[in-house]
């Protein structure tokens, strides 16, 4: 087993960063195009200072979709890595999912729009699920897999930063629940996913502090969905 999946299957584990990932540009090719992209990272030794926009050095290629203050923190937990590798039987590496923070001890599932990580000096901000595209189905070396991804409905978790400073691995994570009625990420995600999703359900989405990229595509559907 795994030192993710046997980390994840502790009870009572601590809240912390097993790994901080971070990218170099790299090509993948998908229907004979090459196309750039900064999804491919590696655990990195030590501490990384983060930003406003994320991680420094960390690579963005593609910033229609990714990066911006309101993405500017990606992660992805033990927790999830486990549950893959027990799915389709594959033990994969911290990063592999492209994110730039390996969380331990907390399932991102349970997350809300709004909540609040502090670890150390940083202060992270909850924002939006993860949407996956082909980038990420080519980068696990299976076209089914966004399909896949979205059935899990395990999205991850992208994030703001509202206090700057240093993180290092096995940095300890504090979680502040927000005690508004905002949407989950989950719910978001299915929604973003669903044929007709509930009206209700992107409302609470659109009155939470959902990152702009997010926001446009539920303003859109709310707009369907009510209309």
């Amino acid at each position: 087993m795994s030192s993710l999946a046997s980390l994840a299957l502790q009870p009572g584990s601590l809240m912390k960063i097993l790994s901080i990932n971070r990218g170099k540009k790299q090509q993948l090719v998908f229907n004979n195009k090459v196309f750039d992209t900064g999804l491919f990272k590696d655990p990195i030794a030590g501490s990384a200072r983060i930003g406003r926009f994320g991680i420094d050095d960390d690579v963005i290629v593609d910033r229609s979709v990714h990066g911006g203050p309101d993405q500017a923190v990606y992660l992805y937990s033990a927790e999830d890595y486990a549950w893959w590798a027990s799915e389709n039987g594959k033990v994969l590496a911290p990063g592999t999912f492209g994110e730039n923070l390996t969380t331990a001890g907390i399932d991102l599932r349970t997350l809300v729009i709004g909540d609040r990580l502090v670890i150390g000096e940083v202060e992270l901000e909850v924002t939006a699920p993860r949407v996956p595209c082909f980038k990420l189905a080519t980068r696990m070396g299976d076209p089914t897999f966004v399909k896949q991804f979205v059935r899990a409905a395990r999205p991850g978790a992208y994030a703001r930063v509202l206090h700057e400073g240093e993180l290092a691995v096995g940095d300890r994570i504090r979680l502040e629940k927000t005690t508004e009625d905002f949407a989950g990420l989950v719910d978001v995600f299915n929604a973003w996913h669903a044929k007709q999703p509930a009206a209700d359900v992107l409302q609470k989405a659109l009155r939470s502090p959902l990152g702009e990229h997010h926001r446009k595509r539920i303003q859109a559907l709310y707009a369907a969905a009510s209309g």
